[in-house]
């Protein structure tokens, strides 16, 4: 009995493997090519695969595509919840959130992020966006413990929070082709765009920075 307990439990630990694999592949093909031109077939090509083996996993696209958002969540609300463990100011949460999320796609592929899901059923669309509005609830949070605590300048914390995703939307799908791209490297152009326009002893100001005619 106990063997066998073993044989399936080691089985299922291969069959989730295989669905992660599955879905950090399917990830990576959606945000290269869009879900419209995402095939199973290409996928499948991918990972060495026939079709046949594939739909062992998922019945079809739209249930793939449902699985890598809901993974990629996953993988957001514990780098998320990481960041806000670890302290410091909004400035610091925030820093430690950008670099722990350009460091893990780096380690687990990237992320399919808060984008375009209108292909979902509609109650797979429900939750997915009830799931992205409360984790961006939390990181607009970060910016306004941010700005109450003097690291951040005062703004529209909604506005920047989509900003700022739709950056790390788009780092998914063009950084990849970036010869010789590191964690550091990307952290130092977010430090560039991002840091230096939020902190407040960076801030810009028109008499500072006249237009030049």
């Amino acid at each position: 009995m106990a063997t066998k307990k073993a044989k399936n439990l080691a089985s299922t630990r291969k069959s989730e493997g295989m669905r992660e694999t599955i879905i950090r592949a399917a990830t990576e093909i959606i945000n290269e090519k869009s879900y419209a031109l995402a095939t199973l077939t290409g996928i499948a090509a991918t990972l060495d695969m026939r079709d046949a083996a594939l739909y062992y996993y998922f019945p079809n696209k739209q249930a793939l595509a449902y699985a890598c958002h809901r993974s990629s969540l996953e993988r957001f609300e514990q780098l998320l919840n990481k960041s806000d463990e670890a302290g410091g100011t909004g400035e610091e949460k925030l820093r430690h959130l950008i670099r722990s999320m350009l460091a893990e796609s780096a380690v687990n592929g990237p992320q399919l992020y808060f984008g375009d899901y209108s292909y979902l059923e509609a109650a797979q669309r429900k939750a997915i966006t009830e799931w992205a509005d409360r984790l961006k609830t939390i990181l607009i949070r970060f910016l306004k413990e941010g700005m109450a605590d003097g690291s951040i300048v005062q703004c529209e914390p909604e506005l920047v929070t989509e900003l700022l995703l739709g950056m790390l939307i788009w780092m998914a799908k063009w950084a990849p082709s970036v010869e010789g791209l590191t964690v550091d490297r990307m952290m130092n152009a977010f430090d560039a765009l991002v840091f230096r326009g939020l902190e407040r002893g960076h801030t810009l100001s028109a008499k500072a920075h006249p237009h030049k005619a």
